[in-house]
């Protein structure tokens, strides 16, 4: 798995940074992408870096909305439906069906924000600085959708039982030859059988001419909403940049979460339209 700094391990600025991602990715945690950059050693942290370069995009909300923009209007295919009795039989009660839309709807609104916060990191390792004048208009005025509650724990994936751990494994990739399963799979790992027959019906679907237009879509619409908001970024608080040799690193990272965050958003939204409930939680995002 790739390495991260825990939000109850954060101290001093890094804990900052992490209190302001929750409060405005409006979720009630950091997702995996900011806590690698911070756990990686670095002068200065990666974390700090990269937030005092891109916060004005997100205290002002605009990459939130342009992200959420793109992610909704994303056209889907629909995931057979599993009542309520088949539910049951996977270990999931009518109670459960509420906690896994809530998880869906946690992974909706935080991955294509995820996306912009990687786009515009991209440029910054390709040498291009911005010169923008930001959003100052909108950093005192914009706020953030109601937070999501809590969600369950997840899965440790080489703690986990032989079979869930092949099937995590399976729903997962690699970063340089090391597992990376996404939070998604790992917090529905808490009902094995359920996440079971999601690997039955998700797996097939990875590499499907229609999942693979779903995801062409929403980079193709994140890289331009990217584009246009890197241009008005503020120069850099902070001309000190984290050691070159990193970079290579580092963009692999990014690179796996171009993979799966689009995973995130589609299979998200097909989990969450596939149960009896109405998925009233994937509305706000």
């Amino acid at each position: 798995m790739l390495t991260e700094l825990s939000e109850d391990a954060a101290t001093g600025s890094i804990a900052e940074i992490y209190d302001e991602i929750r409060r405005l990715w409006a979720v009630p945690y950091v997702s995996s992408l900011q806590r690698h950059l911070a756990s990686r050693p670095a002068q200065p942290n990666w974390l700090e870096w990269c937030w005092s370069a891109l916060a004005p995009a997100f205290s002002s909300g605009q990459a939130q909305t342009a992200g959420w923009r793109v992610a909704g209007e994303l056209a889907l295919p629909a995931l057979k439906s599993i009542d309520t009795d088949q539910l049951q039989t996977l270990g999931v009660s009518e109670a459960d069906q509420d906690v896994i839309v809530t998880v869906c709807a946690g992974f909706v609104r935080v991955a294509p924000v995820n996306l912009m916060f990687a786009g515009l990191l991209r440029h910054l390792l390709a040498g291009r600085r911005p010169q923008g004048e930001g959003w100052a208009e909108h950093t005192h005025t914009w706020q953030p959708p109601r937070a999501l509650p809590a969600l369950p724990p997840m899965v440790d994936v080489m703690g986990a039982e032989g079979d869930l751990r092949a099937v995590l494994l399976r729903l997962g990739t690699e970063v340089d030859g090391t597992p990376f399963v996404p939070g998604l799979y790992r917090i529905l790992a808490g009902w094995p059988d359920y996440l079971n027959h999601l690997g039955e019906v998700l797996i097939p679907l990875f590499e499907s001419p229609e999942t693979d237009a779903a995801r062409a879509e929403l980079l193709s619409g994140i890289d331009g909403a990217v584009e246009e908001l890197f241009v008005q970024l503020p120069p850099l608080a902070k001309q000190e940049t984290p050691a070159a040799e990193d970079f290579p690193a580092i963009l692999a990272a990014l690179d796996t979460y171009r993979r799966t965050s689009p995973e995130m958003v589609t299979f998200g939204r097909m989990i969450a339209g596939a149960l009896p409930q109405e998925p009233t939680s994937l509305r706000d995002t």
